[in-house]
Protein backbone atom coordinates (compact mmCIF):
# COMPACT_ATOMS: atom_id res chain seq x y z
CA UNK A 1 0.00 0.00 0.00
CA UNK A 2 1.55 3.16 -1.41
CA UNK A 3 2.47 5.71 1.72
CA UNK A 4 0.30 9.05 1.95
CA UNK A 5 2.15 12.00 1.65
CA UNK A 6 2.13 14.02 4.53
CA UNK A 7 1.19 17.76 3.60
CA UNK A 8 1.20 20.64 6.48
CA UNK A 9 -2.25 23.21 5.03
CA UNK A 10 -3.52 26.42 6.48
CA UNK A 11 -3.41 30.17 5.06
CA UNK A 12 -3.41 34.45 6.06
CA UNK A 13 -4.95 36.33 4.25
CA UNK A 14 -4.76 40.28 4.12
CA UNK A 15 -5.79 42.45 1.41
CA UNK A 16 -3.73 46.05 2.40
CA UNK A 17 -4.81 48.93 0.52
CA UNK A 18 -2.15 51.37 2.02
CA UNK A 19 -4.49 54.65 0.86
CA UNK A 20 -6.91 53.41 3.76
CA UNK A 21 -7.23 55.05 7.05
CA UNK A 22 -6.87 52.49 9.70
CA UNK A 23 -4.62 49.47 10.63
CA UNK A 24 -5.31 45.46 10.63
CA UNK A 25 -4.22 44.90 14.13
CA UNK A 26 -3.88 41.14 15.66
CA UNK A 27 -7.75 41.01 16.87
CA UNK A 28 -9.13 41.75 12.92
CA UNK A 29 -7.28 38.69 11.91
CA UNK A 30 -9.08 36.72 15.66
CA UNK A 31 -12.89 37.70 15.00
CA UNK A 32 -15.58 36.00 12.94
CA UNK A 33 -16.86 38.33 10.73
CA UNK A 34 -18.01 37.83 7.07
CA UNK A 35 -15.51 34.68 6.91
CA UNK A 36 -14.13 32.48 9.94
CA UNK A 37 -11.71 34.06 12.59
CA UNK A 38 -8.07 32.98 13.46
CA UNK A 39 -8.39 29.31 13.94
CA UNK A 40 -5.61 26.96 14.70
CA UNK A 41 -5.24 22.91 14.92
CA UNK A 42 -7.70 20.35 14.64
CA UNK A 43 -10.48 22.64 14.70
CA UNK A 44 -9.30 24.29 10.96
CA UNK A 45 -11.19 20.92 9.47
CA UNK A 46 -14.52 21.15 10.50
CA UNK A 47 -14.23 25.64 10.10
CA UNK A 48 -13.46 24.74 6.57
CA UNK A 49 -16.20 22.53 5.61
CA UNK A 50 -18.37 23.42 2.81
CA UNK A 51 -16.96 26.85 2.41
CA UNK A 52 -15.92 28.50 -1.04
CA UNK A 53 -12.35 29.27 0.19
CA UNK A 54 -8.96 28.14 -1.12
CA UNK A 55 -7.77 26.04 1.90
CA UNK A 56 -11.59 23.99 1.28
CA UNK A 57 -10.81 23.04 -2.05
CA UNK A 58 -7.27 21.95 -1.19
CA UNK A 59 -8.70 19.93 1.69
CA UNK A 60 -11.51 18.18 0.11
CA UNK A 61 -9.18 17.67 -3.43
CA UNK A 62 -6.61 16.30 -0.94
CA UNK A 63 -8.92 13.76 1.33
CA UNK A 64 -6.70 10.84 0.97
CA UNK A 65 -3.63 12.34 1.92
CA UNK A 66 -2.27 12.64 5.46
CA UNK A 67 -3.17 16.88 6.59
CA UNK A 68 -1.52 18.48 9.41
CA UNK A 69 -3.77 21.89 10.27
CA UNK A 70 -1.77 24.97 10.63
CA UNK A 71 -4.63 27.85 10.85
CA UNK A 72 -6.28 29.72 8.88
CA UNK A 73 -6.76 33.60 9.42
CA UNK A 74 -8.23 36.62 7.29
CA UNK A 75 -8.91 39.87 7.88
CA UNK A 76 -11.37 42.93 6.58
CA UNK A 77 -9.29 44.84 3.85
CA UNK A 78 -7.54 47.92 5.34
CA UNK A 79 -4.22 49.57 5.36
CA UNK A 80 -0.91 48.20 6.55
CA UNK A 81 -1.10 44.79 8.72
CA UNK A 82 1.05 45.87 11.94
CA UNK A 83 4.19 44.44 12.69
CA UNK A 84 2.69 42.66 15.49
CA UNK A 85 -0.12 40.86 14.04
CA UNK A 86 2.45 39.53 11.09
CA UNK A 87 4.67 38.67 13.50
CA UNK A 88 2.19 36.80 15.69
CA UNK A 89 0.59 34.71 13.29
CA UNK A 90 3.51 34.07 11.13
CA UNK A 91 5.48 32.63 14.30
CA UNK A 92 2.56 30.55 14.57
CA UNK A 93 2.54 29.25 11.37
CA UNK A 94 6.94 28.42 11.23
CA UNK A 95 6.42 26.85 14.78
CA UNK A 96 3.51 24.30 13.98
CA UNK A 97 5.64 23.57 10.85
CA UNK A 98 8.52 23.05 13.09
CA UNK A 99 6.94 20.40 15.54
CA UNK A 100 5.96 18.02 12.66
CA UNK A 101 7.95 15.25 12.61
CA UNK A 102 7.27 13.89 9.36
CA UNK A 103 6.52 16.21 6.14
CA UNK A 104 6.11 16.55 2.39
CA UNK A 105 4.54 19.61 1.20
CA UNK A 106 3.35 22.32 2.59
CA UNK A 107 0.08 24.58 1.00
CA UNK A 108 -0.54 28.16 1.57
CA UNK A 109 -3.90 30.05 1.10
CA UNK A 110 -2.83 33.68 0.84
CA UNK A 111 -3.94 36.77 -0.49
CA UNK A 112 -0.77 38.02 -2.82
CA UNK A 113 -1.51 41.90 -1.73
CA UNK A 114 -0.53 41.77 1.75
CA UNK A 115 1.80 44.99 3.05
CA UNK A 116 2.98 45.15 6.14
CA UNK A 117 4.57 48.29 8.40
CA UNK A 118 7.59 47.01 8.05
CA UNK A 119 7.75 44.97 4.75
CA UNK A 120 6.29 45.76 1.44
CA UNK A 121 5.66 42.14 0.57
CA UNK A 122 4.12 40.01 3.40
CA UNK A 123 3.22 36.86 1.29
CA UNK A 124 7.51 37.29 0.03
CA UNK A 125 8.65 37.53 3.92
CA UNK A 126 5.89 34.65 5.09
CA UNK A 127 6.94 31.97 2.27
CA UNK A 128 11.10 33.33 2.73
CA UNK A 129 10.49 32.00 6.64
CA UNK A 130 8.53 28.99 5.69
CA UNK A 131 11.27 27.83 2.85
CA UNK A 132 14.00 28.05 5.47
CA UNK A 133 12.44 25.75 7.62
CA UNK A 134 11.17 23.31 5.17
CA UNK A 135 14.42 23.36 2.64
CA UNK A 136 14.74 24.30 -0.84
CA UNK A 137 13.33 21.09 -2.05
CA UNK A 138 10.29 20.31 -0.40
CA UNK A 139 7.28 21.67 -2.49
CA UNK A 140 5.67 24.32 -1.21
CA UNK A 141 2.61 25.25 -2.93
CA UNK A 142 0.69 28.85 -3.05
CA UNK A 143 -3.05 30.06 -4.13
CA UNK A 144 -3.17 33.79 -4.13
CA UNK A 145 -6.27 36.21 -5.10
CA UNK A 146 -7.61 37.44 -8.43
CA UNK A 147 -6.28 40.79 -7.03
CA UNK A 148 -2.65 39.76 -5.71
CA UNK A 149 0.15 41.87 -7.05
CA UNK A 150 2.53 38.65 -7.05
CA UNK A 151 5.88 39.18 -6.63
CA UNK A 152 9.32 38.43 -7.55
CA UNK A 153 10.09 36.59 -3.86
CA UNK A 154 6.52 34.85 -4.29
CA UNK A 155 7.52 32.95 -7.62
CA UNK A 156 11.03 32.38 -5.92
CA UNK A 157 10.20 30.71 -2.78
CA UNK A 158 6.68 28.84 -4.03
CA UNK A 159 7.29 25.99 -6.02
CA UNK A 160 3.88 26.88 -8.14
CA UNK A 161 1.50 29.27 -8.05
CA UNK A 162 -2.50 29.18 -8.96
CA UNK A 163 -4.25 32.45 -8.98
CA UNK A 164 -8.47 32.48 -8.88
CA UNK A 165 -9.78 33.68 -12.19
CA UNK A 166 -13.29 34.84 -11.51
CA UNK A 167 -14.02 38.74 -10.09
CA UNK A 168 -16.50 37.77 -8.17
CA UNK A 169 -14.74 35.15 -6.70
CA UNK A 170 -17.00 32.09 -7.45
CA UNK A 171 -13.51 29.75 -8.52
CA UNK A 172 -11.84 30.18 -4.66
CA UNK A 173 -12.14 26.41 -3.64
CA UNK A 174 -11.64 25.52 -7.14
CA UNK A 175 -8.47 27.31 -7.03
CA UNK A 176 -7.18 25.36 -4.27
CA UNK A 177 -8.13 22.14 -5.93
CA UNK A 178 -5.81 23.33 -8.39
CA UNK A 179 -3.13 23.63 -5.86
CA UNK A 180 -3.49 19.90 -5.01
CA UNK A 181 -2.91 19.18 -8.72
CA UNK A 182 0.23 21.17 -8.73
CA UNK A 183 1.10 19.68 -5.94
CA UNK A 184 1.09 15.87 -6.64
CA UNK A 185 3.62 16.70 -9.55
CA UNK A 186 5.77 18.03 -7.41
CA UNK A 187 5.38 14.84 -5.30
CA UNK A 188 5.75 12.45 -8.14
CA UNK A 189 9.25 14.41 -8.78
CA UNK A 190 8.35 16.45 -12.25
CA UNK A 191 10.60 19.00 -12.93
CA UNK A 192 9.12 22.79 -12.15
CA UNK A 193 9.91 25.49 -13.99
CA UNK A 194 8.29 29.43 -13.85
CA UNK A 195 8.29 32.21 -15.48
CA UNK A 196 6.37 35.20 -14.53
CA UNK A 197 5.87 38.96 -15.96
CA UNK A 198 4.25 42.18 -14.83
CA UNK A 199 2.01 44.28 -16.54
CA UNK A 200 3.00 47.66 -17.00
CA UNK A 201 -0.24 49.46 -16.60
CA UNK A 202 -2.48 49.12 -13.39
CA UNK A 203 -6.24 48.10 -13.73
CA UNK A 204 -8.80 49.95 -11.25
CA UNK A 205 -10.46 47.12 -9.33
CA UNK A 206 -13.89 48.54 -11.43
CA UNK A 207 -12.61 47.74 -14.57
CA UNK A 208 -11.50 44.54 -13.57
CA UNK A 209 -15.00 42.40 -13.29
CA UNK A 210 -14.13 39.00 -15.58
CA UNK A 211 -17.62 39.04 -16.24
CA UNK A 212 -16.98 41.64 -18.57
CA UNK A 213 -14.57 42.15 -21.09
CA UNK A 214 -11.81 42.44 -22.03
CA UNK A 215 -11.43 39.96 -18.63
CA UNK A 216 -13.92 37.90 -20.08
CA UNK A 217 -11.36 37.16 -23.28
CA UNK A 218 -8.32 37.05 -21.12
CA UNK A 219 -9.71 34.37 -18.50
CA UNK A 220 -10.80 32.31 -21.60
CA UNK A 221 -7.42 32.28 -23.29
CA UNK A 222 -5.73 31.49 -19.62
CA UNK A 223 -7.45 28.38 -19.67
CA UNK A 224 -6.88 27.37 -22.74
CA UNK A 225 -3.08 27.74 -22.76
CA UNK A 226 -1.70 23.86 -23.24
CA UNK A 227 1.85 21.82 -23.07
CA UNK A 228 2.24 23.29 -19.53
CA UNK A 229 1.18 22.49 -15.86
CA UNK A 230 -0.60 25.72 -15.01
CA UNK A 231 -1.07 29.48 -16.29
CA UNK A 232 -2.62 32.56 -14.31
CA UNK A 233 -3.21 36.18 -14.74
CA UNK A 234 -3.81 38.27 -11.47
CA UNK A 235 -5.02 41.34 -12.37
CA UNK A 236 -3.73 43.80 -9.04
CA UNK A 237 -4.93 45.45 -6.01
CA UNK A 238 -3.82 48.82 -7.40
CA UNK A 239 -4.62 50.89 -3.99
CA UNK A 240 -1.23 49.15 -2.57
CA UNK A 241 1.58 52.02 -3.37
CA UNK A 242 4.46 48.98 -3.54
CA UNK A 243 7.22 48.51 -6.41
CA UNK A 244 5.83 45.75 -7.12
CA UNK A 245 2.19 46.67 -7.56
CA UNK A 246 0.17 45.88 -10.56
CA UNK A 247 -1.10 42.72 -12.69
CA UNK A 248 1.14 40.09 -13.56
CA UNK A 249 1.20 36.88 -15.70
CA UNK A 250 2.47 33.54 -14.11
CA UNK A 251 3.17 30.37 -15.73
CA UNK A 252 4.43 26.61 -14.73
CA UNK A 253 5.83 23.67 -16.50
CA UNK A 254 8.09 21.32 -16.68
CA UNK A 255 10.25 22.88 -19.84
CA UNK A 256 11.79 26.49 -19.97
CA UNK A 257 11.58 26.90 -23.83
CA UNK A 258 8.06 25.83 -23.28
CA UNK A 259 7.27 28.06 -20.51
CA UNK A 260 8.84 31.59 -21.93
CA UNK A 261 6.90 30.71 -25.06
CA UNK A 262 3.37 30.71 -23.18
CA UNK A 263 4.61 33.55 -20.90
CA UNK A 264 4.98 35.68 -23.81
CA UNK A 265 2.10 34.71 -25.66
CA UNK A 266 -0.10 35.15 -22.95
CA UNK A 267 1.49 38.25 -21.99
CA UNK A 268 1.71 39.86 -25.34
CA UNK A 269 -2.48 38.65 -25.31
CA UNK A 270 -3.40 40.94 -22.31
CA UNK A 271 -1.01 43.61 -23.47
CA UNK A 272 -2.84 44.27 -26.44
CA UNK A 273 -6.41 44.60 -24.62
CA UNK A 274 -4.91 47.61 -22.54
CA UNK A 275 -7.44 50.18 -24.60
CA UNK A 276 -10.22 47.60 -24.38
CA UNK A 277 -10.77 48.17 -20.70
CA UNK A 278 -13.69 50.53 -19.38
CA UNK A 279 -13.60 52.14 -16.10
CA UNK A 280 -17.30 53.90 -16.51
CA UNK A 281 -17.65 55.76 -13.18
CA UNK A 282 -21.15 58.22 -12.29
CA UNK A 283 -21.21 60.86 -9.96
CA UNK A 284 -23.42 60.30 -7.11
CA UNK A 285 -26.37 62.45 -8.35
CA UNK A 286 -26.22 61.55 -11.48
CA UNK A 287 -26.56 58.09 -10.46
CA UNK A 288 -29.71 58.67 -8.60
CA UNK A 289 -31.34 60.69 -11.16
CA UNK A 290 -30.46 57.80 -13.51
CA UNK A 291 -31.66 55.35 -11.23
CA UNK A 292 -35.32 57.44 -10.87
CA UNK A 293 -36.09 57.46 -14.79
CA UNK A 294 -36.00 53.82 -15.00
CA UNK A 295 -38.88 52.02 -14.57
CA UNK A 296 -38.89 48.64 -14.50
CA UNK A 297 -40.39 45.04 -12.01
CA UNK A 298 -36.62 45.14 -10.88
CA UNK A 299 -34.27 47.12 -8.96
CA UNK A 300 -31.52 49.60 -10.09
CA UNK A 301 -28.45 48.71 -8.43
CA UNK A 302 -26.24 51.22 -6.88
CA UNK A 303 -22.57 50.43 -6.22
CA UNK A 304 -21.00 52.21 -4.20
CA UNK A 305 -17.55 50.92 -5.32
CA UNK A 306 -14.96 53.87 -3.76
CA UNK A 307 -16.40 52.64 -0.58
CA UNK A 308 -16.22 49.23 -0.93
CA UNK A 309 -14.56 47.43 3.01
CA UNK A 310 -13.85 44.44 0.48
CA UNK A 311 -11.15 46.93 -0.90
CA UNK A 312 -10.53 48.88 2.25
CA UNK A 313 -12.89 51.15 2.54
CA UNK A 314 -14.59 52.34 5.82
CA UNK A 315 -17.87 51.37 4.85
CA UNK A 316 -19.34 54.51 6.45
CA UNK A 317 -18.64 57.41 3.35
CA UNK A 318 -22.30 59.34 3.28
CA UNK A 319 -21.96 60.27 -0.07
CA UNK A 320 -24.42 58.20 -1.90
CA UNK A 321 -26.82 58.48 1.08
CA UNK A 322 -27.07 62.22 0.55
CA UNK A 323 -27.24 62.10 -3.01
CA UNK A 324 -30.23 59.37 -2.16
CA UNK A 325 -32.33 61.80 0.12
CA UNK A 326 -31.56 65.16 -1.56
CA UNK A 327 -32.65 64.36 -5.08
CA UNK A 328 -35.85 62.56 -3.69
CA UNK A 329 -35.36 59.20 -4.16
CA UNK A 330 -38.19 56.60 -3.53
CA UNK A 331 -37.62 52.41 -2.47
CA UNK A 332 -34.30 52.92 -1.91
CA UNK A 333 -32.09 51.03 0.46
CA UNK A 334 -28.16 51.18 1.22
CA UNK A 335 -26.15 48.57 2.77
CA UNK A 336 -23.59 48.26 4.60
CA UNK A 337 -23.08 51.55 6.45
CA UNK A 338 -20.74 50.72 9.62
CA UNK A 339 -21.58 52.53 12.01
CA UNK A 340 -21.36 50.49 15.93
CA UNK A 341 -22.92 53.55 17.83
CA UNK A 342 -26.09 54.31 15.68
CA UNK A 343 -26.39 50.71 15.38
CA UNK A 344 -26.29 50.32 19.22
CA UNK A 345 -28.65 53.14 20.19
CA UNK A 346 -31.25 51.86 17.41
CA UNK A 347 -31.20 48.73 19.30
CA UNK A 348 -31.75 50.97 22.43
CA UNK A 349 -34.78 52.85 21.18
CA UNK A 350 -36.66 49.65 20.07
CA UNK A 351 -38.68 49.07 16.74
CA UNK A 352 -40.88 52.12 15.43
CA UNK A 353 -39.20 54.48 17.59
CA UNK A 354 -37.26 57.72 16.22
CA UNK A 355 -34.08 59.99 17.00
CA UNK A 356 -32.07 62.38 15.83
CA UNK A 357 -28.26 61.47 15.41
CA UNK A 358 -24.98 62.25 12.72
CA UNK A 359 -25.17 58.47 10.67
CA UNK A 360 -21.49 57.69 9.35
CA UNK A 361 -18.38 59.44 8.71
CA UNK A 362 -16.77 58.05 12.04
CA UNK A 363 -14.18 55.82 10.46
CA UNK A 364 -11.17 58.48 9.92
CA UNK A 365 -11.47 59.13 5.98
CA UNK A 366 -10.80 62.39 5.28
CA UNK A 367 -13.19 64.64 3.62
CA UNK A 368 -16.61 63.26 4.98
CA UNK A 369 -19.18 64.21 6.96
CA UNK A 370 -21.42 62.65 8.94
CA UNK A 371 -24.74 62.48 7.80
CA UNK A 372 -27.03 63.98 10.31
CA UNK A 373 -30.94 63.36 10.19
CA UNK A 374 -33.90 61.70 12.23
CA UNK A 375 -34.23 58.28 11.64
CA UNK A 376 -36.88 55.65 12.26
CA UNK A 377 -35.93 52.05 13.55
CA UNK A 378 -37.92 49.95 11.31
CA UNK A 379 -36.31 46.42 12.14
CA UNK A 380 -32.95 45.15 14.22
CA UNK A 381 -30.99 42.24 13.87
CA UNK A 382 -28.02 40.41 15.85
CA UNK A 383 -26.08 40.38 12.67
CA UNK A 384 -25.79 36.30 13.06
CA UNK A 385 -26.85 34.69 9.59
CA UNK A 386 -25.89 32.58 7.33
CA UNK A 387 -24.88 33.46 3.38
CA UNK A 388 -26.30 31.64 0.30
CA UNK A 389 -24.74 33.67 -2.28
CA UNK A 390 -22.31 31.76 -4.94
CA UNK A 391 -19.18 33.72 -3.24
CA UNK A 392 -20.15 33.13 0.13
CA UNK A 393 -22.28 30.19 0.56
CA UNK A 394 -22.55 28.51 3.64
CA UNK A 395 -20.29 31.14 5.37
CA UNK A 396 -21.78 32.62 8.85
CA UNK A 397 -21.73 35.70 9.22
CA UNK A 398 -21.00 37.57 12.83
CA UNK A 399 -21.81 41.28 12.34
CA UNK A 400 -22.86 42.28 15.19
CA UNK A 401 -26.02 44.17 15.90
CA UNK A 402 -27.72 45.56 13.04
CA UNK A 403 -30.32 48.10 12.20
CA UNK A 404 -32.48 49.33 9.45
CA UNK A 405 -33.32 52.77 9.72
CA UNK A 406 -35.76 55.03 7.78
CA UNK A 407 -34.79 59.12 6.95
CA UNK A 408 -37.58 60.73 8.13
CA UNK A 409 -38.41 62.84 5.02
CA UNK A 410 -41.22 63.69 3.62
CA UNK A 411 -39.32 64.18 0.09
CA UNK A 412 -37.71 60.81 -0.27
CA UNK A 413 -38.02 57.34 0.84
CA UNK A 414 -34.20 55.87 1.87
CA UNK A 415 -33.66 53.69 4.51
CA UNK A 416 -30.50 52.47 5.66
CA UNK A 417 -29.20 49.39 6.67
CA UNK A 418 -26.89 49.84 9.74
CA UNK A 419 -23.96 47.04 11.16
CA UNK A 420 -21.30 47.26 13.82
CA UNK A 421 -18.75 45.55 11.87
CA UNK A 422 -17.03 46.26 8.32
CA UNK A 423 -18.63 43.88 5.78
CA UNK A 424 -19.07 44.20 2.18
CA UNK A 425 -22.60 43.89 0.94
CA UNK A 426 -22.08 41.42 -1.60
CA UNK A 427 -24.75 38.51 -0.28
CA UNK A 428 -28.55 39.29 -0.50
CA UNK A 429 -29.22 37.51 2.47
CA UNK A 430 -27.28 40.74 4.30
CA UNK A 431 -30.47 42.47 3.53
CA UNK A 432 -32.74 39.67 3.94
CA UNK A 433 -31.45 39.69 6.95
CA UNK A 434 -33.22 42.68 8.23
CA UNK A 435 -36.43 41.66 6.93
CA UNK A 436 -36.56 43.54 3.19
CA UNK A 437 -36.45 41.11 0.20
CA UNK A 438 -34.28 43.21 -2.36
CA UNK A 439 -35.89 42.11 -5.59
CA UNK A 440 -38.94 44.08 -4.06
CA UNK A 441 -37.29 47.72 -3.93
CA UNK A 442 -36.28 50.01 -6.26
CA UNK A 443 -33.05 51.10 -5.97
CA UNK A 444 -30.46 48.88 -4.22
CA UNK A 445 -26.91 51.10 -3.10
CA UNK A 446 -24.43 48.80 -2.10
CA UNK A 447 -21.19 49.50 -0.83
CA UNK A 448 -19.32 47.35 -3.18
CA UNK A 449 -17.35 47.34 -6.63
CA UNK A 450 -17.71 44.05 -8.39
CA UNK A 451 -18.20 41.34 -5.49
CA UNK A 452 -21.94 42.17 -5.37
CA UNK A 453 -22.46 41.28 -9.00
CA UNK A 454 -22.90 37.58 -8.44
CA UNK A 455 -25.72 38.12 -6.20
CA UNK A 456 -27.16 41.15 -7.40
CA UNK A 457 -26.69 41.06 -11.01
CA UNK A 458 -29.50 38.52 -11.57
CA UNK A 459 -32.33 40.37 -9.72
CA UNK A 460 -31.58 43.91 -11.45
CA UNK A 461 -32.44 46.10 -13.93
CA UNK A 462 -29.78 48.05 -14.26
CA UNK A 463 -26.29 48.40 -12.70
CA UNK A 464 -24.68 51.54 -12.22
CA UNK A 465 -21.16 52.50 -10.81
CA UNK A 466 -20.88 54.98 -8.28
CA UNK A 467 -17.88 57.90 -7.31
CA UNK A 468 -18.75 58.83 -4.63
CA UNK A 469 -16.21 59.20 -1.70
CA UNK A 470 -14.09 56.55 -0.49
CA UNK A 471 -10.63 55.06 0.39
CA UNK A 472 -10.85 52.50 -2.46
CA UNK A 473 -9.86 55.17 -5.23
CA UNK A 474 -11.08 53.56 -8.70
CA UNK A 475 -9.49 56.55 -10.33
CA UNK A 476 -5.76 55.76 -10.19
CA UNK A 477 -4.52 58.91 -11.24
CA UNK A 478 -6.71 60.47 -7.73
CA UNK A 479 -3.72 58.61 -5.70
CA UNK A 480 -0.54 60.42 -4.65
CA UNK A 481 1.70 57.13 -5.18
CA UNK A 482 5.33 57.36 -3.87
CA UNK A 483 7.04 53.98 -4.39
CA UNK A 484 5.65 52.18 -8.08
CA UNK A 485 8.37 51.23 -10.04
CA UNK A 486 9.46 53.61 -12.70
CA UNK A 487 7.48 53.75 -15.70
CA UNK A 488 4.30 51.98 -14.94
CA UNK A 489 1.15 53.89 -16.36
CA UNK A 490 -1.33 54.64 -13.39
CA UNK A 491 -4.40 52.78 -15.29
CA UNK A 492 -5.09 51.02 -18.78
CA UNK A 493 -3.86 54.31 -21.15
CA UNK A 494 -3.41 56.68 -18.85
CA UNK A 495 -0.23 58.72 -17.60
CA UNK A 496 3.39 57.11 -16.35
CA UNK A 497 3.52 56.94 -12.63
CA UNK A 498 5.63 60.24 -11.37
CA UNK A 499 6.26 60.05 -7.88
CA UNK A 500 4.08 62.37 -5.86
CA UNK A 501 5.36 65.67 -4.36
CA UNK A 502 2.50 65.63 -2.15
CA UNK A 503 3.08 64.08 1.24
Amino acid sequence: MPVKPHIAVGGFQHETNTFAPHLAHFEEFVKHDSWPGLTRGEALFPTMAGLNIPLSGFIDAAQQQRLYPLLWCAAEPSSYVTRDAFERISAMICEDLQVIEQLDAVYLDLHGAMVVEHFEDGEGELLRRVREIIGPDMPLLVSLDLHANITEAMVEHATAITVYRTYPHLDMAETGARAFELLQKALAGEKFVSGMRKLPFLIPLSAQCTDHEPCKSIYQRVAEVNGIYNADFATGFPPSDIKECGAAVVVYGSDEKTVNRELDDLFRFIADAEPRFVNDLVTPDEAVQRAMKINADKPVVLADAQDNPGAGGTSDTTGLLEALVCNGAKGAVLAILYDPEVAARAHEAGVGEQFQTELGAKSGFEGVSPFAARFKVEALGDGNFVQTGDMNKNSEAELGPMALLRVVDSDSDVRVIVSSQRAQCLDLSMIRHLGLEPGQQRILAVKSTVHFRADFDPIAAETIVVYAPGANACKLVDLHYQNLRAGVRLEPMGPVFKKSTIG
